[in-house]
């Protein structure tokens, strides 16, 4: 038998409720996803995306869209992988996150929210590859603004083809960076933490040394947004008729 995927000490809400009995699986190897979703009571089995994450970000009119894009290719290739090899235990849920950041625009005035700024061009931040890169992209960032988006995707049964139904979520978060001398930056390069992290730093590490303050959830900016995703757990149970019926 499958092992089920709930917490003894989750809340007893009603969509956590319809949780006790199911497969509960999530596309990723990041521990840190894992962690967080066990903050909501949910301690998923983890099954890792082979996706290649080859998606054009250029090839979306909307940026926000390209990590939901990415994390439905986690989904439901993973989804898909399960079912073919053990059609009689199929996943009730799987989850994929893709979380990105984003370039933002800055602001004539230090009295001007960020989040009320007008919509503009907004370009991917890549992981650095290098200490070099690394560092590049710390001083860029150093004293401004960033967007942290992830992309939240649920694959779950249903009767109609081709099986399964896909529902998902973007959450995003500002990140203010506080003005580092640069050999704040050096030493934090030199550390190694933001290698081949998303913009380069990790807030729940050393990185928060370099982070003034944030607009909105810090566990996005950590890879997955838990409140965000209970309270579209909540929505799916309350308006989707097929959500874990099967």
């Amino acid at each position: 038998m499958a092992p089920r995927n709930l917490l003894p000490t989750a809340l007893k809400t009603p969509v956590l409720k319809k949780l006790e009995d199911k497969r509960i699986v999530l596309a990723s190897a990041s521990p840190r996803r894992r962690d967080i979703l066990r903050t909501i009571g949910i301690d998923p089995e983890i099954v890792p995306s082979t996706f290649e994450e080859d998606l054009s970000p250029g090839s979306f009119d909307d940026i926000h869209e390209y990590p939901v894009a990415t994390a439905t290719q986690k989904a439901v290739e993973v989804y898909e992988k399960l079912v073919a090899e053990n059609p009689d235990d199929p996943p009730d849920l799987v989850i994929g996150a893709d979380t990105v950041v984003l370039t933002h625009v800055q602001p004539i005035s230090s009295n001007i929210s960020y989040s009320l700024l007008p919509a503009s061009r907004q370009d991917l931040l890549e992981k650095p590859s290098t200490k070099e890169d690394n560092l590049r992209m710390l001083m860029d960032l150093n004293g401004h603004v960033c967007e942290v988006v992830t992309g939240v995707v649920v694959v779950f049964p249903v009767l109609q083809s081709p099986g399964y139904k896909i529902q998902s979520i973007d959450e995003r978060t500002l990140v203010h960076f506080a003005d580092s001398p640069k050999h704040v930056l050096k030493a934090y390069v030199e550390n190694g933490e933001g290698v081949d992290r998303a913009g380069g730093f990790a807030i729940q590490g050393f990185g928060s040394i370099l982070v003034k303050k944030i607009e909105g959830d810090y566990h996005n900016v950590v890879g997955f947004p838990a409140a965000s995703f209970y309270k579209f757990l909540e929505l799916l149970h309350e308006e989707d008729e097929d959500f874990l019926e099967i």
